[in-house]
């Protein structure tokens, strides 16, 4: 991780400004400042802020505290993001932040669709810095930013149904094998227009993939599983929709960085989470066809970080991070890809 420092400067210089812009837009430049420190590039951090800047926005004002009596009423209203976030800023002074997680994120869990799963996101980049054991005053802010950010946008998905493929199981539901078949078994929306959440709305069933799952470590492997299958296929398949397609792996490998501080119980549930975020955005993005993929060659892991960094697009940064995680050819592919697809930041 960071030891130069650079990585707080930046954090202390975003917790001036709003998790959104234009009421509907994520602020991407903590996620993005944390991954090109993780891998690096803290020496580019200030410039790549620089030019990012045009989108950000001042914070938000408060309306009033979020407290222990009414935080259900809050929950999920965006009205209340500085109120959130002042929230989990006074619960991480006040406690060890491992426990202000294990208890909120069960709470926080079903929600993490809301703000297209960036608050999600956010916290596991948070918590990434937070696992290399230097618990500065800026990262552990920035847990309390991720939270209250999740909160405020909460958005739960109820009432999903599954759809019967792969093999029999036990129990005589369908199953498929592995997450590269599930992922290719999500059918796409019929209508696919519209934003986010108004795509959100119409995906009603995805399906049945690791559900027969009861050890936590096999649930961990499992979302290790997804988020390479979700990062391959972004190779084939980017060109959907080069932007919102990137969340389909980085989101559940947030929620993969973020196990190792929650207790073994949420494993599973975080697991089934996960899925139901890659799948839904799988469905609300595919392309009509896949395209095949084109190795690498000799360009370095490393090199392609930098490449990240010059093109400075932030959804490129944040895969390319995933694509170092995963950490293998089709992955570096995939990274590549999002270079090519994406246009870059001006």
């Amino acid at each position: 991780m960071d030891g130069t420092g650079i990585l707080d400067e930046a954090l202390e210089r975003l917790h001036r400004t709003g998790p959104e812009r234009l009421g509907r837009l994520s602020n991407h430049a903590p996620m993005a400042v944390e991954a090109l420190a993780a891998h690096g590039q803290a020496g580019g951090v200030h410039r790549w802020l620089d030019r990012y800047s045009a989108k950000l926005e001042e914070f938000p004002s408060g309306t009033a505290p979020v407290t222990a009596a009414d935080w259900r009423e809050a929950l999920g209203d965006r009205r209340r993001l500085a109120d959130w976030i002042a929230f989990f800023g006074r619960e991480v002074a006040e406690r060890p932040w491992r426990d202000v997680l294990g208890q909120w994120w069960p709470r926080l869990l079903p929600g993490m669709y809301g703000g297209s799963t960036h608050p999600v996101i956010r916290v596991g980049h948070a918590v990434r810095t937070l696992l290399g054991g230097v618990e500065t005053a800026p990262r552990l802010g920035e847990l309390a930013h991720g939270l209250g950010y999740w909160a405020a946008r909460h958005r739960p998905v109820t009432g999903l149904g599954v759809l019967p493929v792969g093999a029999d199981t036990a129990d005589g539901a369908n199953s498929a094998d592995t997450a590269h078949t599930a992922l290719d078994a999500v059918p796409p929306l019929a209508e696919r227009t519209g934003g986010f959440p108004d795509r959100l709305a119409r995906v009603t069933a995805v399906p049945v993939w690791a559900d027969d799952v009861r050890d936590p470590h096999v649930a961990r492997q499992r979302l290790a599983e997804l988020v390479r299958a979700a990062t391959h296929r972004y190779a084939t398949h980017g060109h959907g929709e080069e932007t919102m397609l990137v969340h389909a792996a980085t989101a559940p490998n947030a929620v993969l960085r973020t196990l190792p501080a929650l207790p073994a119980t949420l494993w599973l549930p975080s697991l089934r989470a996960a899925w139901v975020a890659s799948a839904a955005v799988t469905a609300m993005y595919a392309p009509d066809a896949p395209v095949p993929w084109s190795p690498p060659g000799g360009i370095a892991p490393q090199e392609i970080v930098r490449l990240a960094l010059v093109h400075g697009d932030e959804h490129v940064i944040k895969l390319t991070d995933t694509a170092m995680d995963v950490g293998d050819e089709r992955a570096m592919a995939a990274a590549l890809r999002c270079v090519e697809l994406s246009e870059p930041l001006s």
